[in-house]
């Protein structure tokens, strides 16, 4: 018994350590996508959208969005982004805030 239950906690413990480093994986691609927006080369500007494009809309996307817009030279990337940009605003505009919940 006692076998078992040290083989279930090792599973518990090993599992939980494979989380936090996809979780720390994961953030880091997030970063590097956000920083990779702004690259020189074309292609790791259209793959920064791409993944962009997957997220939920948040304030900074929107503004980091709206940035990208007025920077890009390229007009397909321009167009790319406005219309991930569109959706993001689309999507924050159906959000509510619950005027009790931010009350203090």
């Amino acid at each position: 018994m006692k076998k078992s239950l040290k083989t279930a906690g090792l599973t518990v413990l090993t599992a939980a350590a494979v989380g936090a480093i996809a979780a720390v994986i994961i953030r880091d691609q997030i970063v590097r996508h956000k920083r990779d927006l702004f690259s020189p080369r074309t292609l790791r500007r259209l793959a920064a959208l791409g993944h962009i494009s997957r997220e939920r809309a948040s304030v900074d996307l929107i503004r980091l969005l709206l940035d990208f817009i007025s920077w890009e030279p390229r007009r397909m990337l321009r167009d790319r982004a406005q219309v991930i940009l569109d959706r993001m605003l689309d999507e924050a505009e159906g959000l509510t805030i619950d005027p009790k919940a931010t009350s203090a």
